[in-house]
């Protein structure tokens, strides 16, 4: 904490704007490099049970051009989706009507059975669609699932392989084993989802694939990061950083 004067507040924020006009700029730039990268036709038959029965990926665009899918963490073991997930999926009810009245369908995608994401969209009083990708590669072939085999002998995530994800398995404590223990799964189990966004576009009846980000690239879509960046404290996750997010009927008290 550093206490100053009006002006030295100004002076100082002047000078942060620039920077910020710096960032924006580079945004928009970086946003019209991803409407740049080359389309790739999906040539795979997907199926998705969803709540009006089975659907392809070209059904999911819902006779719009542009699709949008958020890999929601809810493998078929889970009892629940991840706490994570679910906090970046509260706002989603609330901006799906801007987004479809631009020609954009948005959706959620989980490999766990159709009837458990039905419940807990339920208990969460969501309204969004989402759908399983249950007994297809879907969520496989867009990174974000992985078999036993990949966890102990590599894969790859975020574009980027890695040997093995064993050690991860080991720690009894902290963010992947509290998140385990939320999904009703143990960290193994967990990390066998992973979260991700991808982008799809449909043109003369052929679906294409045009951009997918995971990791750190999901921060954007977390509304209460970016909310809490500009908060005194910042993300006030401590050092090391712990796992503050829960579902929204898990929170002790009024805050």
């Amino acid at each position: 904490m550093r206490i100053g004067t009006r002006e030295e507040w100004r002076a100082a924020r002047v000078a942060l704007l620039d920077r910020e006009k710096e960032l924006t700029r580079r945004a928009d730039e970086l946003a019209r490099e991803r409407q740049e990268l080359p389309w790739v036709p999906v040539d795979k038959e997907y199926r998705f049970e969803s709540d009006a029965g089975t659907k392809t990926l070209v059904d999911l665009f819902h006779g719009r051009s542009q699709l949008l899918v958020y890999h929601f963490m809810f493998g078929p073991e889970y009892t629940a989706g991840c706490p994570t997930c679910s906090a970046i999926a509260e706002s989603f009810d609330g901006f799906l009507v801007h987004l479809n009245q631009h020609d954009v369908t948005m959706l959620c995608v989980s490999s766990a059975p159709l009837a458990k994401l039905q419940a807990y969209k339920q208990r969460m009083g969501w309204r969004f669609p989402w759908v399983s990708s249950q007994g297809s590669d879907f969520n496989l072939d867009f990174g974000v699932s992985f078999t036993e085999e990949q966890q102990r002998h590599g894969g790859e995530y975020n574009f980027r392989s890695f040997p093995t994800m064993e050690p991860l398995f080991e720690a009894e404590t902290g963010p992947i084993a509290e998140q385990a223990v939320a999904t009703g799964t143990d960290p193994a189990g967990y990390m066998r989802q992973a979260p991700g966004m991808s982008a799809f576009a449909l043109s003369d009846g052929v679906a294409y694939h045009t951009y997918s980000t995971y990791a750190r690239g999901l921060d954007v879509l977390m509304s209460f990061y970016q909310w809490r960046d500009r908060a005194p404290l910042g993300r006030n996750e401590g050092d090391p950083p712990q796992l503050w997010l829960r579902r929204h009927d898990e929170y002790e008290g009024d805050r």
